[in-house]
């Protein structure tokens, strides 16, 4: 990823809560010669530096045939906004787009309910945790025929995570008043996506 340095997003903290926060992410790998991405919902763990990613893909969705082998890639995709050149000082300017994104990189391991029925389990209770822990007592009580028979249907993974590279493109590379003045635009937009970005340029800028 192009990241200049004015943009680097280097806080492992801040990036591992905004991909918790951000957890619908895509997984791209090459497949039989051409590049595939799914669109899964992940859950994180740490453990020292050691920071991994689950998910399960579709048993129909042959992407995971082909995953074991090589790195993937991991995009986390945070809030944007477009940004109106009518916020700089300078008339000579062009509009541009401001967005906060994280790539997790690792090689993944791939979890079968017939090999590692209790390994699959735990990752989809961890799911569940993150996303609606009123529903794990919903889940445990189903028919264990027809939980098989759901778990069945998936493949599960693990991703070690061996590298991570995360921007924030923010308008850093304009002066204060005017970064100060964008953020308040889009804290008066309509759209949650823009008006969070106001606010992530306002934190930047230490006025949280």
């Amino acid at each position: 990823m192009y990241i200049p340095g004015l943009n680097r997003f280097n806080d492992l903290a801040a990036m591992r809560v905004f991909m918790q926060a951000n957890s619908f992410a895509v997984v791209v790998s090459n497949h039989d010669g051409r590049l595939t991405a799914t669109h899964i919902p992940l859950t994180l763990s740490q453990h020292g530096d050691d920071l991994r990613l689950h998910g399960h893909f579709a048993r129909a969705n042959r992407q995971w045939k082909t995953l074991a082998a090589q790195e993937v890639l991991v995009i986390f995709s945070g809030p944007h906004a477009y940004v109106s050149p009518s916020h700089y000082d300078e008339y000579e300017s062009v509009p541009t787009w401001n967005y906060v994104v994280v790539h997790a990189y690792g090689q993944m391991d791939i979890i079968m309910q017939e090999e590692q029925p209790e390994r699959l389990e735990a990752l989809l209770v961890e799911l569940i945790e993150a996303n609606e822990p009123g529903y794990l007592a919903q889940w445990e009580s189903l028919d264990g025929r027809f939980r098989d028979g759901m778990k069945q249907g998936i493949v599960g993974f693990e991703i070690p995570v061996t590298r991570i590279e995360g921007k924030a493109k923010l308008s850093q590379n304009k002066t204060h008043m005017e970064q100060a003045r964008i953020a308040a635009t889009l804290m008066a937009g309509s759209r949650s996506e823009v008006v969070e970005v106001g606010y992530l340029m306002r934190q930047n800028l230490g006025v949280g």
